[in-house]
């Protein structure tokens, strides 16, 4: 094995990683060319951050980048396995018309010429292989300053698994996570690799400009959605079994939608959609109609207690009344339009207050029971 040496290259020479963990979950082209990751790095990564601090202190030396040497198309190439971002800082500042017409393009202007004269080489280890370059890599590279998403952090594990045969303890070891969390981790990202594989999901059909893999991560430690995937614990590799795949490609579009079938995803957001969700498929009823197409707030009442959907709804309305009389003073300008509603919701309201408290009223003498003479 070589040595890992530090040196200078020319930034020209220097290329963005197309397996970068990080970009999986906007771009799944491998085919993309250095100006489409720098546009993408600039658009979802904050690259405009690293510029800032390059046009007041510089490019710091003991940054270096790591590289490695290796085939691209029909070329050997210097691929840049860490410092995509600060390469493409780099890059953008040199010739801003890469980055011309996107975000904080002007970021740029701030550098001046004398610094400008200092980028055209970087400081870089290079490294014999992307297996010894992730022993480099370490905590730095996921749990840095600008710290990888959940998506990003379980491709490069199963990455890192599968390539170089390295147990998830010692991955969990080195990047600095619990053996759990690099666990569930993998498990995840085989889930949608089964899906996949099985073609029943594709990740460039994910409706929307990125695939939001912590509402899998999060959803498949919830019971109803285990018990409904039947996912297999002991079985790592295939958490799946293959009797619940179409229900698995079913469950995948309902976290993150379809562009092909213009279908978007039920799941917004984690908190309340993912557990209402949740709650629907502990329920058998709820489920039918949820895959039949019903709304998920309408399939998760179906799922609900009645008694709970009826007091949630009292505590809705009350609050919504409360919002709504709040603001009358200021915004209520005598229309007969918004007379009548709120006539309709005194209507509503004093019928209901009736019910209940004949309800109640019956509900009172029942535990008083008749009345008996008291003796002594």
């Amino acid at each position: 094995m070589a040595i890992p040496y530090l040196s200078s290259f020319k930034v020209e020479d220097l290329h963005f990683d197309r397996k970068n963990p990080r970009l999986a979950e906007f771009s799944k082209e491998d085919k993309t060319s250095d100006e489409e990751i720098l546009r993408l790095l600039w658009e979802v990564m904050a690259v405009d951050e690293i510029v800032l601090s390059i046009a007041a202190s510089g490019f710091f030396p003991h940054e270096q980048l790591i590289v490695i040497e290796e085939k691209n198309g029909k070329e050997q190439k210097l691929v840049v396995v860490e410092g995509n971002r600060r390469l493409a800082a780099v890059k953008a500042i040199l010739e801003p018309n890469l980055i011309e017409g996107l975000l904080n393009e002007r970021v740029v202007l701030n550098v001046s010429s004398a610094i400008k004269q200092t980028l055209h080489e970087l400081p870089a280890i290079k490294v014999s292989s992307r297996e010894e370059a992730w022993r480099f890599i370490g905590f730095k590279h996921i749990n840095g300053a600008a710290k990888w998403s959940s998506y990003a952090k379980a491709q490069y594990i199963a990455q890192i698994h599968k390539e170089f045969g390295i147990p998830l303890k010692e991955i969990a070891l080195q990047i600095g996570d619990t053996n759990q969390t690099v666990q569930k981790l993998y498990q995840s990202y085989r889930v949608i690799q089964q899906a996949e594989e099985k073609r029943v999901f594709n990740t460039a059909d994910v409706l929307g400009s990125r695939l939001f893999f912590s509402h899998l991560f999060t959803g498949l430690s919830y019971e109803g959605i285990q018990k409904y995937l039947q996912i297999q614990k002991e079985n790592i590799d295939y958490p799946i079994p293959d009797n619940k795949l179409e229900d698995l490609g079913e469950f995948l579009v309902w976290l993150f939608g379809s562009k092909f079938r213009k279908i978007s995803p039920i799941v917004q957001s984690q908190n309340p959609d993912l557990r209402r969700l949740d709650a629907v498929l502990k329920n058998t009823e709820a489920t039918i109609l949820l895959k039949d197409g019903s709304p998920l707030i309408y399939a998760y009442e179906v799922s609900q207690p009645k008694k709970d959907i009826f007091e949630q709804s009292l505590v809705a309305a009350k609050k919504e009344l409360q919002k709504a009389n709040s603001y009358s003073s200021i915004t209520y300008d005598g229309s007969l339009e918004a007379l009548q509603i709120a006539g309709d919701v005194a209507e509503l309201a004093d019928a209901l207050y009736e019910f209940m408290e004949k309800r109640f009223t019956e509900q009172q003498k029942q535990n008083d029971g008749p009345k008996k003479r008291v003796t002594s």
